[in-house]
């Protein structure tokens, strides 16, 4: 494992380098996310990832139980992202200065607060179908109220968060979309396949994730 975590590390060993994978692979990861995983000629028929959220729901296989999935995981990458911009924000090992930080934290709140459902109001937040998300929601905003005190938390804890926060993010919203894929082709009338979005997402989480352990790294 030793030479393995060596090998990955071997082009970040430049301190500065390191710090700023974690930035910019929530970058990424949004722009992957926000991007385009249906893409279509038409823009109105374009489907990027935060609308899959709800465009799952008017699926008739979805509605009528045929395919069962989880549709909140569709928005695990957007509390991915927000959890550990505030986790690390404040961390001594990443030597991010205020205004760095400042940037970090209003990543973090546009990522959760693009988890609420459209036309939202506060009543309809607290229904049975918007419960879990906005309680998601209130979670990754209080997280970066409290970022500096997220800070203390063992290294090895942030990190097991993010990892499997990380893992969840790639793994439900990408097979709950490769689920529904043929379904939107049929819609479509054509063979559709994955946009350029999902791809990119991903790519995002990986250099999210691995610039956690990057920092991990440094400092051990």
């Amino acid at each position: 494992m030793q030479a393995l975590s060596n090998l990955y590390l071997a082009p970040f060993e430049n301190e500065r380098t390191v710090r700023w994978l974690i930035p910019f692979g929530a970058l990424l990861t949004l722009f992957g996310y926000f991007g385009p995983w249906v893409d279509h000629n038409a823009a109105a028929l374009v489907v990027t990832g935060l609308d899959l959220g709800e465009y799952v729901k008017f699926l008739v296989p979805v509605r009528n139980g045929t395919i069962s999935l989880w549709r909140e995981g569709f928005y695990l990458p957007l509390a991915t992202v927000s959890l550990t911009l505030s986790l690390f924000a404040f961390r001594g090992e990443c030597g991010y200065n205020w205004i760095v930080r400042f940037l970090l934290l209003l990543i973090a709140w546009v990522a959760s607060l693009n988890m609420l459902p459209p036309a939202w109001s506060p009543s309809r937040l607290m229904t049975d179908e918007f419960r879990l998300q906005s309680g998601a929601i209130g979670v990754c905003l209080a997280a970066s109220l409290v970022s500096p005190l997220l800070a203390l938390f063992p290294i090895r804890l942030s990190l097991s968060i993010v990892s499997l926060l990380g893992i969840g993010a790639m793994l439900f919203p990408i097979r709950n979309f490769w689920r529904i894929l043929p379904t939107i082709g049929t819609l479509y009338q054509n063979n559709i396949v994955a946009g350029w979005g999902l791809y990119v997402m991903a790519l995002g989480l990986i250099i999210l994730i691995g610039g956690c352990w990057a920092i991990a790294e440094r400092r051990r």
